[in-house]
């Protein structure tokens, strides 16, 4: 049995790059001018760390989600959990970082004029990871949103 669920846990995850995993959201559908969201889970490595989508300095890299390209959807806002203020040996202030966890949400509206059927939404996140004594090279993971025009 464990050896089934260990077999399992990279497909857990759409994209991982060592510090962050972003996994697979569920499926959105909706009507014609329909607002939908989809809800991203991502997980932060035990031991890191990744700046907030709004970063004590600004010299450090943000946590952000863009889109390259929506189909049928229209992009709207994406919503960032709370950070927290975290001191580190590095920094002389605490910084605003996401740890463990957490979710994005991905606001969409459904196109006037999309035809039915399904689709994906297509995005980069982009993040600087960092330990509690040095941050790391920002990276970037592909996001895939799959949704279906009802």
């Amino acid at each position: 049995m464990l050896l089934t669920a260990w077999l399992c846990l990279p497909s857990l995850f759409a994209q991982s790059s060592g510090y962050l995993a972003a996994g697979e959201p569920a499926k959105v559908a909706g009507a014609r001018n329909a607002a939908v969201q989809a809800k991203i889970p991502v997980t932060v490595k035990v031991g890191y760390h990744v700046n907030s989508n709004t970063p004590s300095d600004e010299y450090l890299i943000p946590l952000k989600l863009t889109w390259i390209s929506t189909g049928a959807l229209e992009a709207g806002a994406v919503t960032y959990p709370k950070p927290t203020l975290e001191k580190y040996e590095f920094a002389e202030k605490p910084l605003s970082v996401f740890t463990g966890n957490f979710e994005l949400v991905a606001n969409f509206k459904v196109a006037a004029n999309a035809p039915t059927g399904p689709g994906a939404a297509v995005g980069k996140l982009r993040y600087q990871a960092c330990s509690n004594k040095a941050c790391y090279q920002p990276k970037t993971i592909e996001i895939t949103v799959p949704y279906q025009v009802q």
